[in-house]
């Protein structure tokens, strides 16, 4: 099947249309400054060099159209018409406990999506207008759902409740959901295949290390936790998001500096993580690593603090699963940056690893970091998720 993935952000649409059966991808780009001056089409066909076309896009739907009239282009679009597509597979952060798994969208299933913006305030609004948008302009072609949240819904109770009063989880499901679930679900599977084994008999532990990052720990081929909670600003250090902290250090910084609860949250969101701990210098993990090397000491500060937490969560998710027999990092820092994998690596000798620092220097492709006979595994696997929506999508329509 062609599956036009989408990927709606507040501002920004990314787009792919890929070949469930074999995974080519014929097109690929990213609408930008959606609404806001100065906005763009990027777009890519098959092996050939990125174009970018400065054109008006008001809103989403503009943005949907604008993709849709580059794939159907005559002299540089990849199929003749719309018929061509099959499907469309959209990227849905947060489906709370409303769904455990992808689905056909409906009104009703729009209706549930909207009952957790609250949850998501950035980015579920922003899926539901691109659904909408493709509604519109591509009638009659089916559309799926696929939740970022969906992967994790198999945690226990006693992995994703919060030690406050159980009222408010009753009443407004205040619990750990986690996020990059299309990711860690890829790529655990993935993983298992590498391996040659049954994901069913395996112990896995995904790093997901991008500007936004988590870890999962994937029993059995099912997430028992992860370290984003109820919105994603949970769990480890990140680019700019603070992760794990005591939560009175907010109303300790309202209090100091006179700030409002949605003043501090935008701290820990967008000014915090490496970013903050490097001063101020980047938010990047290359820049990061280059100035370390340097001798920036507040860089080297905020990538050794980032590797820390990484291998406390690591070490965290082995005891939680008596054990472990992988452990796999993806995603842009994790499949790129081989000063992040050594700094995190130096701390996981208590599980019998080696360290190839010659294979460290791979990027953006499998390997292993480790020896054949080594009990516990170390790779490297680089992420798909537009892939994975469109086999998901392929899924459910088949279901």
């Amino acid at each position: 099947m062609k599956v036009l993935v989408i990927n709606c952000g507040s501002s920004s649409l990314k787009y792919q249309l890929i070949n469930t059966e074999d995974g080519t991808v014929y097109a690929k780009g990213l609408c930008d400054r959606i609404g806001i001056d100065g906005s763009a089409i990027e777009y890519k066909k098959g092996d050939s060099d990125k174009t970018i076309e400065k054109i008006p896009l008001k809103d989403h739907l503009d943005a949907v159209d604008a993709v849709i009239k580059k794939l159907t282009d005559k002299e540089n679009g990849v199929v003749a018409s719309l018929s061509e597509i099959d499907a469309v597979g959209h990227r849905v952060v947060h489906g709370g406990e409303k769904f455990s798994d992808s689905v056909r969208i409906s009104e009703e299933v729009i209706k549930a999506v909207e009952e957790c913006n609250d949850l998501a305030p950035l980015h579920n609004p922003a899926n539901i207008i691109g659904i909408r948008a493709c509604e519109k302009l591509m009638p009659g072609v089916p559309q799926v759902g696929v939740f970022d949240t969906a992967f994790h819904q198999t945690m226990e109770p006693k992995a994703y409740l919060y030690g406050i009063p159980y009222e408010y989880y009753k009443k407004y499901k205040i619990r750990r959901y986690g996020f990059h679930g299309t990711s860690h679900d890829f790529v655990s599977k993935r993983t298992a295949e590498i391996l040659k084994k049954d994901i069913k008999d395996l112990k896995i532990i995904v790093c997901h290390l991008g500007n936004g990052a988590s870890i999962s720990a994937v029993k059995n081929g099912k997430s028992v936790d992860t370290s984003m909670g109820l919105t994603p600003l949970e769990g480890l250090i990140m680019g700019t998001r603070s992760g794990d902290l005591d939560p009175s250090v907010i109303t300790f910084l309202m209090q100091k500096e006179k700030l409002s609860a949605a003043e501090v949250l935008d701290i820990l969101n967008k000014k915090s993580g490496v970013l903050g701990l490097s001063d101020g210098f980047s938010s990047d993990f290359r820049d990061l690593a280059e100035a370390a090397e340097k001798g920036n000491k507040e860089a080297d500060t905020a990538l050794e603090a980032y590797a820390l937490r990484v291998a406390k969560y690591i070490g965290a998710y082995t005891a939680e699963m008596n054990g472990v027999d992988a452990i796999t990092f993806t995603a842009g820092a994790g499949e790129n940056n081989g000063a992040v994998r050594e700094r995190v690596c130096k701390y996981l000798g208590f599980l019998g690893t080696s360290f190839d620092a010659e294979k460290n220097k791979l990027r953006g492709q499998e390997f292993f970091l480790t020896k054949p006979e080594d009990k516990v595994q170390i790779l490297v696997v680089p992420t798909d998720e537009e892939l994975s929506i469109a086999r998901r999508t392929v899924e459910v329509l088949s279901n």
